[in-house]
């Protein structure tokens, strides 16, 4: 399907003209300023538009020039843009800006060389900059703009900057001032990263949808299907900074299982432990800021398990169960045999006295086991299997451990459904392996093969962002 790009646009700009406006569109409105503009665009980056708003209207308050922004310390700006996402880094930018813009006479560039210079600034946040502070010909491409236009099919890219390099080729002149306006307030309103409102989008007739799975209607929450979702977050206090709690909410799953949580319960937020909808319990660690389990639950359950009655596994918070009316649900943060695999054998331990603990439960019903594994069972799980032989969580004892926990009788739902290489779970912050998708499979929902009937699907949903590992999903049928 060809869209036409002619009667999308300028039907979403009227579209969106009810919406909320981004906040950096907002504010190249009140003021043209480009000094307000560009500290706004350095501290909306993986932030959500609320916080951003306040966080830039503190921080004006002491310091909207840059002479009064070289007067604030590092510590102050800090506390002045928190909780914006990654505040520590951006602080450091925004000490370092005022001496970076004394070669342009102490203002704001408007040419993209220069403004790259700039400590904080990319292509992105250039490119808007120079749309909206300056109003000169720009295609800002944040993650909305590059998501839908392949959900379009108007390009077929990989990242942003493929994206913009694309639409500078292709997208008509008149658009590239408000594109990114336009698609952003759009991809917040409808087109949402998570669960899109296809139900009740203008352009649904005519849009391709590649990639979607649109919301579930509120009506599908009396059918007879659970949703699970199973994520390893790397430290539930750092995801909630980067929207953790409204990705939940927008996601909407009936159970919501966790690892790697990094806290005890007295050290969350009353929102984390009290998100809408939804029962909260936890298994953490003696060490605080260590390992931790979590599940999220719609339904109460008829029993909690913390632990497999191993002292020296549980005290580690690597596992918690729920017992539900027709299944189990086993929540397990798999140790990391670590680097020389000092800790091989702790693992295996481990896994076998997990393997024992399930083998019990599933004499009695459904047994659903969720989470970190921290193994990549074949080579096709892992982009780079020749040299990682021998590293963690592709060694031939972790591999043959796997292979021999699901011959009796438990299957990886994911293989169920899909067969093909390239779906990983996990990517390394270093070398842009996400975006170059050089991961690693080690997230994943098992369940006892006499249950096998009761899956209706498994994937994995990489465009969720927040941790280094994305969720895994199953959808189980009651």
């Amino acid at each position: 399907m060809t869209i036409d790009i002619h009667t999308f646009l300028p039907r979403l700009q009227k579209e969106v003209a009810t919406y909320q406006v981004p906040v950096v569109d907002l504010i190249g409105v009140q003021t043209r300023d480009p000094f307000k503009v560009l500290v706004a665009t350095i501290l909306s980056a993986r932030t959500k538009d609320e916080t951003t708003a306040k966080a830039s209207a503190r921080l004006f308050a002491k310091g909207s020039t840059p002479a009064e922004l070289a007067a604030l310390s590092e510590e102050e700006l800090r506390r002045l843009i928190y909780p914006v996402g990654f505040y520590k880094n951006k602080a450091k930018y925004l000490s370092k800006l005022p001496e970076a813009l004394s070669p342009f006479a102490n203002k704001v560039p408007d040419e993209m060389d220069d403004l790259l210079t700039l400590p904080g600034v990319g292509r992105k946040t250039a490119n808007l900059v120079l749309a909206v502070a300056f109003k000169k010909p720009a295609i800002c491409v944040d993650t909305h703009v590059h998501r839908i236009m392949n959900i379009w099919g108007y390009v077929d890219t990989k990242t942003p900057e493929q994206t913009e390099r694309a639409l500078r080729k292709k997208l008509p002149g008149e658009y590239w001032l408000t594109v990114n306006s336009t698609l952003v307030a759009f991809g917040q309103g409808t087109c949402k990263p998570v669960s899109p409102h296809c139900d009740r989008c203008l352009l649904q007739p005519e849009c391709p949808q590649t990639g979607v799975t649109p919301r579930r209607r509120i009506t599908q929450k009396k059918t007879r299907y659970l949703r699970l979702l199973s994520w390893n977050v790397n430290g539930i206090r750092a995801a909630e900074k980067k929207g953790f709690i409204d990705l939940i909410e927008g996601l909407g799953p009936d159970v919501l299982a966790l690892q790697e949580t990094k806290a005890h319960p007295e050290q969350l937020s009353d929102e984390l432990k009290n998100i809408q909808g939804y029962e909260v319990y936890f298994a953490s660690a003696e060490k605080k800021g260590y390992s931790g389990v979590a599940i999220y639950t719609r339904h109460t359950p008829l029993q909690v398990i913390t632990g497999i009655g191993h002292p020296e596994f549980d005290n580690e918070g690597r596992t918690l169960t729920l017992e539900f009316a027709t299944y189990f649900l086993v929540n397990c943060y798999f140790p990391n045999s670590q680097h020389g695999l000092k800790r091989m054998d702790y693992k295996i331990g481990f896994n076998e006295a997990v393997h024992g603990f399930i083998d019990e439960l599933a004499t009695r019903k459904t047994v659903v086991l969720c989470g970190d594994l921290n193994v990549a069972h074949k080579e096709i799980d892992l982009a780079n299997p020749e040299t990682n032989m021998q590293n963690p969580g592709f060694t031939p004892e972790e591999r043959q451990w796997m292979d021999q926990f699901l011959s009796t009788n438990y299957i990886d739902t994911f293989r169920m459904f899909n067969t093909g290489p390239e779906h990983y779970s996990w990517w390394s912050y270093r070398f842009n392996a996400r975006a170059r998708n050089i991961g690693w499979r080690i997230d994943y929902f098992i369940v006892d093969a006499k249950s096998t009937d009761r899956v209706k699907s498994a994937a994995i949903l990489p465009h969720i962002m927040g941790s280094d590992h994305c969720p895994v999903e199953m959808v189980l049928k009651l």
